[in-house]
């Protein structure tokens, strides 16, 4: 790995000239190894401290653990203090070099060895930029986390060295949804006949395409739903759904403005929802879960399997990619807008975190501050021209394989 750090160097060294900085030609030292001499202030100390004192969801704690690892294979248990810039980018560039695939032999390999690999075999699809940051992040959190509960020595000015160090991303990353596909996957078997493929998780396979479609909420959102998340304005009787993080239920929302409340689009109700809501609500109760098939197993996120069924699915269907269930969130936002629906509306039906206010409302607040009236008539404008439901089965479907 002494090659690698060597060429980030030389690299870094490079911008800096381009720069018009004047660079020393003299060696620099290798990243700092682990201090055997102050364990409790490790990164894996710092990963165990931030684990209890946030309890974060099984699905994030793993994500985080991997990338983790993933830093220590390359650097050591390296003193938290002692992370430097030099440290992260040394990171980055391994990250950079990290097959997409791995199987066989290179399945178990360590960061280091899989860089080797893909030397190796030069030709090898490398993974995107998007999964690079996440790990990037994932480290950058709990250094972040442990310099600001004392694992850093606050006697002198420190930064978190992850800080600025994610690479920039292509956009668009995914499509959205044409009216022509959407046709092709609403009259397909599943949603005309009452099909129900056994990797689709029951209903799931028919709601949750259409929930997307007229709420914008994410997978992960949708799939954790439970009947008590349909609630009933007070003062209207319009009914909405409570999106919120439920920590028993480890359903991760990205940012606070994802802890909202939807009302329900007139189609939605047109095709039933409401009756399955009850259903379910009668056969365990209040907290049931709306699609008990998509509980996650080992700690994994809330859908991921699933994704993967659908992605298949639609691809059977002669769907193409980039497409995907995601891009049905940004159909919504599309159609928010030709509807002339507001930004703070919009961006707080969505949970959006960009620079509008909308979202800092949680859901009581946005009944408060917009009126349930208000933002019924806003989901109630979503409108997809040229894309007929009428056809829609509503009836429970039936398993097959």
């Amino acid at each position: 790995m002494a090659l690698l750090r060597a060429g980030v160097e030389a690299l870094e060294k490079q911008k800096l000239r381009q720069q018009g900085y004047s660079v020393s030609t003299c060696m620099v030292h290798e990243p700092s190894e682990p201090s055997a001499d102050s364990p409790a202030e490790s990164l894996t100390s710092a990963f165990e401290g931030w684990r209890k004192a946030t309890r974060p969801s099984a699905g994030t704690a793993a994500e985080f653990a991997h990338a983790i690892e993933r830093f220590k294979k390359l650097h050591g248990d390296v003193v938290v203090g002692a992370i430097t810039r030099r440290h992260v980018a040394t990171f980055r560039e391994a990250l950079q070099r990290m097959p997409k695939r791995r199987s066989g032999e290179v399945r178990e390999l360590p960061l280091p060895a899989l860089v080797e690999w893909v030397q190796r075999h030069p030709d090898t699809p490398c993974i995107q930029a998007g999964t690079v940051n996440k790990l990037l992040g994932g480290v950058g959190a709990i250094v972040e986390w442990a310099g600001r509960n004392g694992f850093v020595d606050d006697s002198r000015p420190w930064v978190n060295p992850f800080t600025r160090m994610r690479l920039e991303r292509e956009q668009p990353e995914r499509e959205h949804w044409s009216i022509e596909d959407l046709r092709t996957l609403f009259n397909s078997a599943i949603f005309t006949q009452g099909k129900r493929p056994r990797g689709g998780a029951g209903e799931a396979a028919f709601w949750l395409p259409l929930m997307a479609l007229f709420t914008g909420a994410r997978l992960g959102e949708l799939a954790a739903l439970t009947a008590s998340d349909l609630m009933t304005d007070e003062e209207t009787g319009i009914p909405y759904l409570r999106i919120t993080e439920d920590a028993a239920l480890q359903s991760t929302l990205k940012t606070k403005g994802s802890r909202r409340a939807v009302p329900l689009h007139p189609e939605l109700t047109r095709l039933g929802l409401l009756r399955l809501i009850e259903e379910r609500r009668g056969e365990e109760g209040v907290e049931a879960l709306l699609f008990p098939k998509l509980k996650p197993a080992d700690g994994s996120r809330w859908g991921s399997a699933w994704s993967k069924w659908f992605g298949a699915q639609i691809r059977k269907l002669g769907i193409p990619p980039p497409t995907v269930f995601h891009s049905m969130r940004h159909g919504f936002k599309d159609a928010l807008r030709r509807a002339g629906v507001g930004e703070d509306i919009s961006d707080a039906l969505t949970g959006h975190s960009g620079g509008g206010v909308g979202r800092t409302y949680g859901s009581k607040d946005m009944l408060s501050r917009f009126g349930a009236k208000r933002l019924h008539e806003a989901v109630a404008a979503v409108r997809y021209p040229g894309l007929d439901l009428q056809c829609l089965t509503k009836t429970r479907g039936h398993q097959y394989r």
